[in-house]
């Protein structure tokens, strides 16, 4: 089971509204347990490349269930290196996203790119907070 295109949008609004509050231009992403996109939304004024990243750090956080920041320090192993390679441009290992769970299932993730990466990953995680509302 992955995320339904209603709890995207509820994680998509809640963490514009986070971003927002914080005052600043972001990208976010919400995707599926596999990584494919189910929504995303640029901010006025953020540069285009955010949407890509955004996307990059949320596939990575869905494929491997954990925050995205956690991939960080592996990025340059030979395992993760390979992996890359088999999603060409696809996996971006680097802090802003995380996963959303439920019964130790990753439903998906969502990530955020354009702030500072602690920022990025605090809307990420108000984005997942709203579904346990």
């Amino acid at each position: 089971m992955y995320l339904t295109s209603n709890e995207a949008q509820t994680m998509l609004q809640a963490a514009q509204t986070k971003a927002q509050q914080m005052g600043v231009k972001v990208s976010i992403s919400v995707v599926d347990g596999r990584g494919d996109l189910l929504t995303m939304v640029r901010l006025d004024g953020v540069s285009w490349r955010t949407g890509g990243i955004s996307k990059g750090k949320a596939y990575a956080s869905a494929n491997f269930g954990v925050p995205s920041a956690d991939l960080t320090a592996r990025a340059n192993s030979p395992v993760m290196q390979a992996f890359m390679l088999s999603v060409p441009g696809e996996m971006v290992p680097a802090q802003g996203a995380v996963p959303v769970l439920r019964d130790g299932r990753v439903l998906g993730a969502i990530g955020v790119s354009g702030a500072k990466s602690e920022e990025d990953e605090e809307i990420a995680k108000a984005g997942v907070a709203a579904l346990q509302k």
